[in-house]
């Protein structure tokens, strides 16, 4: 992260920032063919108390560039702190009307009732301490230029991308204290999850496979949602009675 650090402060925080302040080999962590992956702040911090734990593929451009505009802002000359990081995954995570299909389904399946909030918007704002979001694989990947969207190639065909999801993700998801409430955004968020889970690579939490992904390209979603809505429910139910969230909101 440091490591960044010189790069970063070159950056003028005065001017909108594009492509060609961030996509750059300053950046650059890592290429395989037609794959690119970046460095981006807003997956550094974990919030190791969370109860929910919101889970996408990868950062897009959009979540990287307001991740580097809110650091930018928060930035001490000289250090990266946890605090400053901490503010970057707030402004960054699943922004846009990503954010607003999410909370919609979440609200539906009745996640903000048993954690005691009026809207599961509240979990991205004043009781964002219940939550964790990240992506299987933290740092943002392009594809051919364009945001990597889990297919071409797949996750498995690629030995930069598997580093990330069957190595670095477990890690970070194993540092979460208790048994959270783990939301994977889409299938093949899922799949890995699957397979992580088949390897014995992960701690014990409760999973809500079938929760379709939020993106509004994603055509099918509300018909996916409501397909699956009575097991999604089922499950977020019997892990809020296993956690005994009657007194989670405000702790």
């Amino acid at each position: 992260m440091q490591e960044f650090l010189p790069a970063i402060q070159k950056l003028n925080p005065s001017q909108p920032l594009t492509r060609n302040d961030l996509l750059v080999d300053e950046f650059l962590m890592g290429k395989e063919e037609e794959l690119h992956m970046y460095y981006a702040p807003h997956n550094e911090y974990v919030n190791k108390t969370a109860i929910i734990v919101i889970v996408g593929i990868t950062p897009g451009w959009n979540q990287m560039k307001m991740a580097f505009a809110q650091l930018l802002r928060s930035l001490d000359c000289l250090h990266i702190t946890d605090q400053i990081l901490e503010e970057v995954k707030k402004a960054a995570s699943f922004s846009g009307s990503m954010r607003s299909n999410l909370i919609q389904m979440l609200d539906e399946c009745g996640v903000h009732e048993v954690v005691h909030v009026n809207s599961s918007s509240a979990l991205f704002e004043k009781y964002r301490k219940l939550v964790h979001t990240t992506s299987i694989i933290k740092y943002p990947v392009f594809y051919q230029g364009k945001n990597y969207n889990g297919h071409r190639p797949s996750i498995q065909q690629s030995a930069l991308l598997s580093k990330y999801a069957f190595h670095v993700f477990p890690k970070e998801l194993n540092q979460i204290k208790q048994s959270a409430l783990i939301i994977p955004l889409g299938k093949t968020v899922e799949d890995v999850f699957k397979k992580l889970l088949k390897e014995d690579k992960l701690s014990k939490h409760y999973y809500l496979f079938g929760f379709p992904h939020p993106s509004g390209a994603n055509g099918h979603r509300k018909k996916q949602f409501h397909q699956r809505k009575e097991l999604l429910t089922s499950t977020i139910r019997e892990w809020a009675q296993h956690l005994n969230l009657s007194q989670v909101k405000g702790q």
